[in-house]
């Protein structure tokens, strides 16, 4: 194997730094847009989503899968101050995000 310099690796983690802020960008943008308060997270690729007035996140994630197929993470599964919110992820690529932002749009709560 070939050793990997600190070079390599800073250009690296540039590169995929900018590709993750990239995506929050497009999941926080697209979420505003359909009513809600979602706000961009620096230094990882999750994002901690309030839930809208009238919902808890176990409700919460659970018509997002079930109405629209989003897997989110109900925060109260993080303990008792995760109540309130759902984890989003940008791991997976734009176009991926830009539909899952559709499918959430489309939604009636």
């Amino acid at each position: 194997p070939l050793p990997i310099t600190g070079t390599v690796t800073a250009s690296f983690t540039r590169r995929m730094n900018a590709i993750y802020a990239r995506r929050r960008d497009v999941l926080v943008d697209g979420l505003r847009k359909a009513g809600w308060d979602a706000r961009a997270q620096k230094g990882t690729f999750y994002l901690w989503v309030p839930v809208l007035d009238g919902y808890d996140s176990t409700e919460t994630a659970a018509r997002l899968l079930r109405e629209a197929g989003i897997v989110t993470t109900p925060g109260v599964g993080f303990g008792r101050m995760g109540e309130g919110f759902v984890r989003m992820t940008v791991t997976v690529g734009e176009t991926r995000i830009r539909e899952a932002v559709r499918r959430i749009a489309r939604m009636r709560w």
